[in-house]
């Protein structure tokens, strides 16, 4: 994707953590020249030198066939994102978007079954082990867990490239970005909420 200088991130140990805090996004392959796109959530795990991207879909969805005959497939993910009015700068400008995004390129593989069993495990291990009742895999009944895994394919993509882009207003001056923080609060939406709090965090980097 295009990225401006001043919103490239390089920093692979805060792109691992961007993706891990923002694990639902879209993986695009093509058929015959047409993209194809699901929405799914999306683990991340490291193999000696190498990082993998994890995840299944329904057997029935016919976009994991397409795997074998693309040399590269592509997982978005996004961030907070808010619109940002111009009346907020010193100047007069034209209004803009400001958001966080990760392209992710790589070469997909089939999971074999105790492969998946383990990207299962993780996932439930990560959204359910803080929960009062956690539904974790060994929790769950054989002959279930039999009927589930009969109904999904399971996925690795190993990270080639990886795109990084944080727009947060760093070409803006630092009366512009601590005005647009302080706007965004008073847009009173979740998320204006969000990206202000993200701006809020970095300010010290900013200034």
């Amino acid at each position: 994707m295009y990225i401006p200088k001043y919103f490239k991130v390089t920093n692979v140990d805060e792109i691992w953590g961007f993706v891990q805090k923002n694990s639902f996004g879209t993986i695009v392959t093509t058929k015959k020249e047409k993209p194809i796109a699901t929405h799914l959530p999306f683990g991340l795990t490291k193999q000696g030198d190498d990082y993998f991207i994890t995840g299944h879909m329904a057997y029935g969805n016919p976009q994991w066939r397409t795997f074998e005959t693309c040399e590269n497939v592509l997982v978005m993910l996004q961030g907070p994102h808010s619109y940002i009015s111009s009346s907020w700068y010193e100047n007069e400008e034209v209004p803009t978007w400001n958001y966080q995004a990760v392209h992710i390129y790589g070469k997909a593989s089939i999971l074999d079954k105790e492969e998946l069993i383990d990207e299962l495990t993780t996932m439930l291990k990560k959204y359910e082990e803080h929960r009062e009742n956690p539904v974790l895999w060994d929790k769950l009944s054989p002959t279930l867990l039999e009927n589930e895994l009969k109904g999904i394919v399971g996925f690795k993509i190993k990270v080639g490239d990886i795109q990084a882009a944080y727009k947060l207003s760093q070409n803006r001056n630092e009366t512009d970005y601590i005005n647009i923080i302080e706007k965004l609060y008073d847009e009173e939406n979740p998320d204006a909420k969000q990206m202000a709090e993200l701006m809020g965090s970095r300010l010290n980097n900013h200034i």
